[in-house]
């Protein structure tokens, strides 16, 4: 197990980089207005389990190889920018359904929790992350390198359940009270899939975009 300092270090930094809004929240909020606040938890949840993916191939060291090869690392960050601007523009061109046809069509949660799986596991900038840190607050006089960047992997993921979900949640509610309006509701789905959308454009702009 990681020292208290390292732990404590590590869960300071994965605070700044959860908590102050980025892909990951962006993500929460956009389901939350699309889809409305428990298939925004799911999505949470799934995204969480993706990214617990990585944590475990970083862990192994397989990371590195991912890393090392452009060509596979390219198509991750391609894959997870296409699978949200997907996600976005289906989610604008459905925004004027009605709750009454969205119930008579509800979205499969198998589906949602696959879809964001997908989004965890090829969000490139937190394989980015973990490569950078988590080897930084190991120590080899502190037990097993591996289990102490799955503990802190955990670490991080926990933070950014509690996080997305808290962000899903106020998003969620916003959609419920306009959800008395037809018209508002429309404009928040749209918003909520333009919000996904530019997400994705971003990603592939990342991914295609030398720095």
């Amino acid at each position: 197990m990681p020292s208290a300092a390292n732990i404590l270090g590590f869960t300071l930094l994965a605070i700044v980089i959860i908590v102050v809004p980025g892909p990951g929240v962006l993500f929460a909020v956009g389901r939350a207005l699309v889809l409305g606040t428990k298939p925004a938890l799911l999505s949470v949840l799934g995204n969480a389990l993706g990214v617990g993916v990585q944590i475990v191939v970083v862990a192994l060291g397989l990371g590195v190889l991912i890393q090392s090869s452009p060509t596979a690392f390219f198509a991750i960050q391609v894959a997870g920018a296409i699978m949200i601007g997907y996600l976005g523009i289906r989610a604008i061109m459905q925004r004027t359904e009605s709750l009454e046809g969205e119930r008579a069509r509800p979205h499969s949660r198998s589906t949602i929790l696959k879809e964001s799986v997908v989004v965890g596991l090829t969000n490139a900038k937190t394989l980015v992350f973990f490569l950078a840190a988590l080897p930084s607050f190991v120590a080899v006089e502190d037990g097993d390198p591996i289990l102490q960047m799955l503990f802190l992997g955990a670490l991080f993921s926990a933070i950014g359940i509690a996080s997305d979900s808290t962000y899903a949640i106020a998003a969620g509610k916003a959609r419920d009270w306009l959800a008395t309006s037809a018209k508002r509701l429309a404009v928040f789905r749209g918003l909520g899939g333009l919000a996904l959308t530019l997400l994705g454009l971003y990603m592939l702009y990342e991914a295609t975009v030398p720095n």
